[in-house]
């Protein structure tokens, strides 16, 4: 039993490691929050949040950079960022994260990542929040 939990391990961060090498630049990837939470804990990326400042009182996934999608100069915001460095983008449900990677698609950034269901995923899954 003990060797098909390592199997299992060993497959689980192969296929998430594997999630970059299959994908292609300027396009975003919506996946699901096992797969978020490895590339996060990876610290395979940076991690955006694009809630609101009230949203993030609730709690934000650990090291995210905070950018709010409807406040002023979102555009002028994720410039600054590396464009060459994988981003893994949340919001509360994943409507306006979907719309802030397109954002970043129009930007040249190279590796985008949505997380399906957004915080609220996660928060159902039972993943770590920081305060």
């Amino acid at each position: 039993m003990k060797k098909l939990s390592g199997i299992i391990i060993l497959l689980s961060i192969l296929v998430s490691t594997n999630i970059f090498a299959q994908q292609e630049e300027g396009k975003v990837y919506t996946i699901n929050v096992e797969q978020f939470a490895k590339l996060v804990e990876a610290k395979k990326g940076l991690v955006l949040d694009v809630r609101t400042p009230e949203e993030w009182t609730e709690g934000v996934i650990a090291d995210a950079t905070k950018i709010d999608y409807w406040g002023d100069g979102f555009a002028e915001k994720v410039d600054k960022l590396d464009k060459n460095e994988p981003v893994l983008i949340y919001c509360k449900k994943g409507g306006r994260s979907a719309s802030a990677a397109e954002v970043l698609v129009e930007k040249g950034f190279k590796k985008i990542f949505n997380l399906d269901g957004g915080i609220s995923a996660w928060k159902d899954a039972r993943k770590k929040l920081n305060k």
